[in-house]
Formats: C-alpha cells, structure tokens, sequence
C-alpha cells in the first residue's frame, strides 16, 4: 500500500504544469488525504477491536484500490480531491490496525522489533515508490496510479487468501499475553512524561517531513530544473540507500547507540542538510543533501515507533490509533503551509521546515529524563 501512494510522487508537478494548478492546489490535495486520515484513525481503530482487524485490512485495500484508478480516470480538480480522500480513509484502515494486530500477535519481548520492521515495510513502500513510479511515468503520468490500484487490488486478494482470521490469531495469541491494566487516553495514568514526548515529537516531526517532502519534486523541478529522469533516479537511489540502513543497519544502531541517540542524529542532519539545499547551487550538492535528509526521516519513524512501545506496554491499538492520528496533523498542515510557501518563494519552505527539525532535535534532548521514568510492571 504505501508503494503504491508513493507512486505519485514524482507526477506532481507534471498533473500541476498540465493542468495549470497552483502550488496551493498540490497543497491541498496532499492535505486531503491527510485530514481523512486524522478523522478516521480513532474511529477505526475502535471498530476493529469490535469487528476484527481482518476486515477492516480488507476494506481499506479495496478503498484504496478504488482511490488510485479513480484519480487515473481523471483530469478534474474536485475529483482528485475526491480520490484523496478516499486514499486517506484507507490509509487510516490500514496502517493502524496493521499496528495493532502486529502488537496482538506478538509478546513483549517480540513487539519492539516486530514493530520496528513493520515500520521499516511501511517507510520501505514509500522511498522504493518515487523512484518506480519516475520509471512508470516515462510511459504516461497516469500509469503510477493504474499500477498502484492494481497493487491494491492484489494485496487485498493475498490477504483474504493467506491471513489467519482473527480467532485463529487469537488462539496463537493467548500464550504469552499477561494482563495488564489498560488506561482511558483521557486519565492521567495514560499521558505518563515519555508519552506526551514523544507523541509531541511526532506531531512536529511529521509537519516538518510534509513540509518537506510534499513539495520536493515540485522545488527541484523549478529551482534546479531536474527533469523526471532526474527526480526519479534521485529517489531510487535513495530508496535503495535506506532500505539498507533499515535492514541492515537499524537494529544494530539502536543496540549499540540507543533509540534516543539515533532519533537526536537524524533529527540534527535533516536539519542541517535542508538549511543545505536551500542554498545549494549545484544539482550534486542538492542529491547528496536529499539522500542524508530522506534517509535520516527513514530512520526516525521506526526509532520513534519502537521507543514507544516500550514507553507503555498497555494500549498498544490506542497508540497507534493517536500516533497515526497526530501523524495526519501535521500531514495536514505541513503540505498547504508548503504550498503556499513555495507559492510566495521557493525557498521559504525549506527554510521553515529547517525550523522545525531544529525543534524536535532540541526536544530529542528531553526524552532522557522520561526513559528512566517508564514503569516497570
């Protein structure tokens, strides 16, 4: 699923060119998907503990297919809009309730790294995405969303074919799950000092990577004149680079150095490395600065996830329903604020979201005093 929504990437500022759309308009459209994500995570999680996570996995691929060829079939504004936020709702089905039952599934011991490399899948489909969908739309700029549906579609038919249902997930579950006390989000004893932290750092880390990434193919396309053949071998190479970091390099990183100390280092070169291309004049300098930031990102979405799991042991669907939620937040904001950004200058954007990592860098720093405050049960 997450390949398939980065497929589009590098079409954007063609459908923005062809069809003579602002950079608030690419905004907006990136915001609505967003936005339907930020509505429906909390909802859907809770029906999922009511009806099953396999159904719902099902329906939102089926969602998601239709998004994709519905944005294929059209050349109309108002129905990409459409297909955004249906794209979103989708998302919203999927990627927290994959979370949670990853988190049913497994024991204690499991879970961090379990979830860890469900994060890496998910951040894999996006950074391997841009780069074939480049090569897809070498063809025509809607086949990226032809192959996506089509991705959706296929996902949805090996997943009813191959996925336990839930009872059966349930049986193989009931070993080695110990009771816990589970806490409202809205009581106190949920919003212990690690989580307010780090769901603060993810709100304004992931305003920063849209603020970012929404807007990168249309920036280096106007302002250093990359072709789709450039932007596309940009983002392959730089999916291949942090599927190694992920895989390979990850869980050794977070042994030897800690989850703090790699989400501080990710945190300072985005930072710097955005400050960087801003002022970059060469189309090398802005590469090299594009592979450390997205590789940077890459790693910090898995290290923020797996220091949460360990922050409560307890309410591991509700984290994920919130992390997703405050994740949309600032998807949402950090596209239009781009878009409008980009409109009045081209690199004001960059330089705002420069801002922001700086931010979260800072409070990266603070997530020492909450680790040793987590509760041992």
């Amino acid at each position: 699923m997450c390949l398939g929504i980065s497929l589009v990437i590098p079409v954007m500022p063609f459908i923005k060119n062809d069809l003579h759309l602002t950079a608030t308009d690419m905004g907006v459209m990136n915001a609505l998907f967003a936005f339907a994500q930020f509505v429906a995570s909390p909802i859907i999680g809770r029906v999922s503990d009511r009806i099953g996570r396999k159904p719902v996995l099902t329906a939102g691929l089926f969602l998601f297919m239709a998004s994709e060829f519905l944005f294929a079939l059209t050349n109309q504004l108002m129905v990409f809009n459409i297909s955004r936020l249906i794209g979103g709702l989708s998302a919203a089905m999927v990627v927290p309730t994959a979370m949670a039952l990853a988190a049913d599934i497994t024991t204690r011991q499991q879970r961090a790294r379990v979830i860890g490399w469900l994060s890496a899948a998910f951040s894999g489909g996006l950074i391997l995405g841009p780069g074939i969908g480049g090569i897809l739309a070498g063809f025509s700029y809607k086949t990226p969303f032809w192959v996506a549906g089509t991705l959706g579609l296929i996902s949805a038919i090996i997943l009813i074919t191959l996925l336990p249902s839930d009872a059966e997930q349930d049986e193989v579950a009931d070993a080695p799950v110990v009771d816990e006390p589970t806490s409202h989000p809205m009581t106190r004893a949920f919003w212990t000092v690690p989580i307010i932290i780090l769901f603060t750092m993810i709100l304004v880390s992931s305003f920063g990577l849209q603020g970012f990434e929404s807007i990168y193919s249309i920036y280096v396309n106007e302002v250093f004149n990359f072709s789709l053949s450039n932007i596309a071998l940009v983002l392959t190479l730089n999916g291949l680079i942090s599927l190694f970091l992920q895989v390979a390099l990850f869980d050794g990183m977070v042994r030897r150095f800690g989850e703090r100390a790699v989400i501080r280092t990710c945190f300072f070169l985005a930072a710097i490395c955005t400050i960087w291309i801003t002022q970059a004049h060469t189309k090398v300098e802005v590469i090299i600065a594009t592979l450390v930031i997205f590789s940077a990102f890459d790693l910090l979405r898995p290290a923020i996830t797996t220091l949460l799991t360990k922050a409560s042991e307890a309410n591991q669907g509700l984290i994920n329903g919130l992390n997703m939620s405050l994740t949309s937040v600032g998807n949402i904001v950090g596209p239009i604020m781009s878009g409008m950004l980009l409109d009045m200058n081209p690199h004001y954007p960059y330089l705002v979201v420069s801002g922001f990592l700086i931010v979260s860098f800072v409070m990266a720093f603070l997530l020492r005093q909450p680790q040793a405050t987590q509760p041992a049960e």
